[in-house]
């Protein structure tokens, strides 16, 4: 059997098309409603219809990486640490339409009210990032924690680019939620011996973040950092390693992020001699530590936003950012980073033929691709991100 792309159909095959579903991970499964075509002209013209016809019932948020034609129907645009908090301020809504990613997706559901629907356009937008870390995988190493005595002082911080399941296991073991906009004040709070706090964190899934925040951020050496394989027996350490290092990071990654190398930072140094590179903390530590800024993408933007007329940036994050920045600021030089261009696949699942379906059939009284989480899973994990909201502003 073959599909109609003309690809074998095998469950890896159904899988990566979106035709299929995998509960451990972020994928999701194909639309059960027929899309309008990609090309039709009409397309802008009925999601605006859609969008006004259900007024204040529904609120769409819209994350940095989305594409420019799903993005100008966004009611607030943002990082996920932004659109986490502005799903959670909008009871009055009685839909929200999430177009990010699926875990962004479960935390609106978890946020928002009982009486409130999250829907995400298409269910295929998961993130590979997220996916490296599997609840499974995590009550593992937290067992492992436990056996070496090293669990009551261990406090857990996983980023938001993980599952419902990752965060309610980080709510029952009293850790919280970051963002690359607040990572520093979550890691300070987990590290703070005046209140709840260990020694060490255990940081998951983006090692990356965890790294350069802790080093940048806190003053950190790279030796209190180990790195935790959840597929190898004590993740790959030693016992003394585990018990020594003040940051036990998880072996995963951004697969956009990591793909920008020193080499990229020193080739457009040679081609622009007066660039400023500026970097997402989820690169790798030594672009990281070759770059002039590095920050979220909120920072990403405001510095943009500041920066003077005729001045030069390489930007190291997601290229629909990237590319927008640089159409609304063209009294500047803005570069991608890498001379290979790269979308985010997932973000970019969600289109204008999803967005209007989505939206079209909430008009007509149908709630299509609604994202629930089951109530404990929400509420541990609801413990976490409570702790991620009252963080203290940085």
């Amino acid at each position: 059997m073959t599909t109609d792309l003309g690809v074998e159909a095998t469950p890896l095959a159904l899988l990566l098309l979106g035709r299929e579903s995998d509960p451990a991970s972020e994928r999701g499964t194909a639309c059960p409603g027929t899309l309008p075509p990609a090309s039709e002209p009409s397309l802008v013209e009925r999601a605006r219809a859609a969008k006004d016809a259900l007024g204040d019932k529904v609120f769409v948020l819209g994350h940095h990486y989305q594409r420019d034609e799903v993005i100008q129907f966004a009611d607030v645009t943002g990082d996920s640490f932004k659109l986490a908090r502005e799903a959670a301020a909008r009871p009055g809504a009685e839909y929200i339409v999430f177009c990010g990613v699926h875990f962004m997706a479960e935390s609106a559901d978890i946020l928002t009210g009982a009486h409130q629907q999250v829907v995400l356009p298409d269910l295929a937008a998961g993130c590979s990032m997220a996916d490296m870390a599997s609840a499974e995988q995590v009550a593992e190493a937290w067992d492992v924690l436990t056996d070496l005595g090293l669990a009551g002082d261990t406090v857990p911080v996983s980023y938001m680019n993980s599952s419902a399941a990752i965060k309610a296991s980080t709510g029952r073991h009293g850790g919280t939620i970051c963002t690359s906009s607040n990572a520093e004040v979550a890691l300070r709070w987990a590290l703070d011996s005046r209140g709840r706090a260990g020694r060490r964190v255990l940081f998951l899934p983006d090692q990356h973040l965890g790294r350069n925040t802790a080093v940048r951020s806190l003053g950190l050496g790279l030796d209190d950092c180990v790195v935790y394989d959840p597929r190898k027996p004590l993740g790959g350490l030693s016992a003394t390693q585990l018990r020594d290092a003040t940051m036990v990071l998880w072996k995963g990654h951004c697969s956009v992020h990591g793909r920008f190398s020193l080499d990229c930072v020193h080739d457009v140094r040679r081609r622009l001699p007066d660039v400023r590179v500026l970097v997402h903390p989820e690169c790798r530590h030594e672009v990281v530590s070759a770059a002039d800024l590095v920050g979220s993408t909120e920072f990403i933007i405001r510095t943009i936003e500041a920066a003077p007329a005729g001045s030069t940036w390489a930007i190291g994050t997601e290229l629909n950012l990237v590319s927008r920045l640089a159409k609304a600021h063209p009294d500047k030089a803005i570069v991608f980073l890498d001379k290979t261009v790269c979308f985010c696949s997932t973000m970019n699942r969600i289109d204008l033929p999803h967005l209007v379906w989505s939206l079209e059939s909430l008009v007509e009284g149908r709630v299509v691709n609604r994202i629930e989480v089951d109530p404990a899973t929400a509420a541990d994990a609801r413990k976490a991100l409570d702790q991620m909201l009252a963080l203290p502003a940085n």
